[in-house]
């Protein structure tokens, strides 16, 4: 059972650039390296295939706590492999309970592809134009993986990248989901209702759009879909945001009227979600030193509403946590400078830019942990929430690591959303409490969250706030009810 979980750190850390898969492998501590860096080698090469059919087996939709990573290790090892032969533990019965139909998906894709021997699906997958496997196209991202141990794909997080979905939040400053879906309807777009998971938004073509299960303001279209120049976007009624990148506000949950600090606020996006939140009572705090950045951020949020904003051209590191400006601050968002790692339009304009340079991430990691350190220091502060769109540990697990260290007890991380299927890394406990999101396990950009919450939090907790532990989806909208005129009329 042991191997099976260090396999999985090992190819996790792989994956996510945390280092080599040598350096990795003798990192875990684990006994016997050479079958464990067999398993993780064995699995990285049949990957493509690993992945289709567990999707299309829908094994971890009906396991809700098999991680991705663990299950691509032990479906290897039951299909390809060993077949748990004097191993297995706990998972054994698990996977055991899933063996015949992952077989037969195993069995499907052969047929698919014309092939007779498992190997055979690695040569066809290295053949350009090959076709789909499992709906991931193979070729050139399938034969990177098939470069050797510990080797990095580009190609295939560029293919990765290319395929997340374009999310559309609905500003709720101006106009309502039903309002927005009613007006796409009318513009021949085809509703299909609450996506039911993952495989729902995969499956997306054309001019179909989905509601998103977990935000009920969020609509999905397919990837490459450009509402740039749609009037409602124009208007400032429908926000192109990232769905990772909604989760921040969502999950620091801020009351009508409270108080909120957008430390690191430029472009805005962000700030116009807390702002929606809010409905616009109460007041947001939003710092940026770069006055070209704010400018914009500026007229964004002019046009999509928001009236509650207080900008200023200021670091954040120079806000005293004493001035009575901020006395009432309950809540703060802080996403601060980053390498960028995760970002889906920097791996597809950039694809050769690969990792930062180690210099560069410490001078970043001191950065993020003094303005995490600093933000803590806030005299009434509840609630906070860290993020990223880098997939470095250096900038995420070992920023908060450090910041709750030094926090000596008065913070402690918050355990949001236990349904998310990718967690933060293992680099200290309760680091599983943290959120993590990739093109390849929640089908969004790179990114990290961290909710922190003040320990000894005061009876009046909000329910807005105990909510996004697990939110709760409202129904789907159904059909046409009363259009607001603002969704109706986008130029007004």
């Amino acid at each position: 059972m042991a191997v099976y979980s260090a396999a999985a750190a090992v190819l996790a850390g792989v994956e996510s650039r945390q280092g080599s898969l040598k350096g990795l492998v003798y990192a875990s501590n684990f006994q016997n390296v050479k079958q464990l860096y067999a398993l993780v080698c064995e699995t990285q090469r049949y990957s493509a295939v690993l992945d289709a059919v567990i999707a299309n087996a829908g094994l971890l939709r009906a396991e809700k706590k098999l991680r991705p990573h663990l299950a691509k290790v032990l479906v290897y090892d039951l299909l390809l492999g060993r077949g748990f032969r004097g191993r297995g533990g706990r998972w054994k019965p698990l996977l055991e309970r899933h063996q015949a139909r992952l077989k037969a998906e195993l069995a499907r894709l052969k047929v698919r592809q014309g092939v007779s021997r498992n190997e055979d699906l690695l040569e066809v997958g290295s053949k350009p134009g090959s076709g789909e496997l499992g709906g991931v196209e193979m070729g050139d991202s399938h034969q990177a993986l098939r470069r050797g141990p510990g080797s990095c794909s580009l190609t295939a997080d560029c293919f990765l990248a290319s395929q997340v979905p374009r999310f559309v939040r609905v500003n709720t400053l101006k106009t309502c989901a039903e309002d927005a879906i009613d007006y796409f309807k009318r513009q021949g777009f085809s509703y299909q209702g609450r996506a039911s998971g993952l495989d729902d938004i995969r499956a997306l073509k054309g001019k179909c759009f989905l509601l998103d299960p977990l935000l009920p303001e969020l609509l999905v279209f397919p990837a490459q879909t450009d509402l740039h120049d749609h009037p409602l976007y124009q208007a400032g009624h429908l926000i192109l945001q990232d769905k990772a990148s909604c989760l921040p506000a969502m999950l620091l949950a801020p009351p009508p009227g409270s108080h909120v600090i957008d430390a690191c606020a430029a472009p805005g996006n962000k700030t116009s979600h807390l702002a929606a939140l809010l409905k616009n009572q109460g007041k947001i705090f939003a710092f940026d030193q770069d006055a070209k950045r704010l400018a914009s951020m500026a007229t964004l949020l002019a046009r999509a509403g928001v009236s509650c904003c207080e900008l200023a051209e200021q670091d954040f590191l120079t806000v005293s946590p004493s001035d009575q400006r901020y006395c009432q601050v309950q809540y703060i968002l802080l996403d601060p400078s980053c390498s960028g790692s995760g970002m889906p339009s920097r791996q597809l304009e950039e694809p050769k830019a690969g990792m930062p340079s180690p210099e560069r991430l410490r001078a970043l990691a001191a950065f993020q942990q003094r303005a995490l350190s600093h933000a803590l220091t806030f005299p009434a502060l509840r609630r906070l929430v860290y993020s990223t769109c880098s997939v470095c540990q250096e900038e995420n697990e070992d920023v908060v690591s450090a910041a709750l260290q030094q926090s000596l007890g008065a913070f402690r991380l918050a355990a949001v959303l236990p349904s998310w299927p990718h967690r933060g890394l293992g680099a200290f406990p309760g680091a599983e409490h943290c959120l993590r999101a990739s093109p390849e396990t929640t089908l969004t950009g790179g990114f990290f969250i961290a909710v922190l919450e003040r320990v000894e939090v005061p009876s009046s907790v909000s329910q807005a706030e105990a909510a996004a532990s697990e939110l709760t989806p409202s129904p789907a909208p159904k059909g046409k009810k009363r259009r607001r005129k603002a969704a109706a009329t986008p130029g007004t």
